[in-house]
């Protein structure tokens, strides 16, 4: 009679045991038992790895993409309010330059993140040009312009820093690996063809 009673008792226990440790949701919970199934850890493992792969997944180019693309950024930030501190300019031309500072700065903020993330230097190493900046001299130009002169040189200097900045874009989506980065790099081509074709047609009514 006891050992009638009993087998239910055991096959309930037995049931709820694995229900338990098929439900579990805590990695290694199981692990200190040295009761849990073949492949149980491994799986739960590998469903959590997703959530952290944006930040530490990387290569070498999206490293170079960051560090050039943040002074890249700083420049056009510094165009923009230069623009924005002189008389005459229409108010089409400093709508841009607010947009290209509010969208670029965020982005320099996100950038930096991912270097401090990846144990990067935030300096760009030598050897590597970035395409589309603007050197000493067409600063000094765009500084001393005024009215109409200084919204064109900007508009024309801004398309040229534009397409630099898609160039290098354009290369992390072809070659880079951290997923945050590669949608960061998308996201600048996409908006800054829109803004190349807004200045285009700007410059036909100045």
């Amino acid at each position: 009679m006891n050992t009638k009673k009993l087998l239910p008792v055991a096959a309930t226990a037995i049931a709820a045991a694995i229900a338990l440790a098929g439900c579990s949701g805590t990695p290694g919970s199981s692990g200190t038992s040295g009761t849990s199934m073949p492949g149980m850890d491994h799986g739960m493992m590998g469903s959590s790895s997703p959530a952290t792969a944006p930040a530490t997944d990387h290569n070498a180019a999206d490293v170079i993409f960051a560090q050039m693309m943040i002074p890249h950024h700083e420049q056009a930030i510094e165009m923009s309010e230069m623009i924005l501190k002189k008389q005459g300019i229409s108010a089409e031309v400093a709508a841009l330059a607010n947009r290209i500072k509010a969208a670029q700065g965020p982005e320099i903020e996100k950038m930096k993140g991912w270097l401090k993330d990846w144990n990067q230097s935030m300096q760009m190493p030598s050897g590597h040009g970035m395409d589309g900046m603007m050197g000493a001299d067409d600063i000094a130009k765009l500084e001393a312009a005024q009215g109409k002169e200084a919204a064109k040189l900007f508009l024309t200097q801004m398309i040229t820093h534009h397409e630099g900045a898609i160039t290098m874009a354009k290369t992390e989506s072809a070659g880079g690996k951290n997923s945050d980065a590669i949608q960061l790099s998308k996201d600048i081509i996409s908006a800054q063809e829109a803004e190349i074709k807004e200045m285009r047609q700007l410059l036909t009514t100045i």
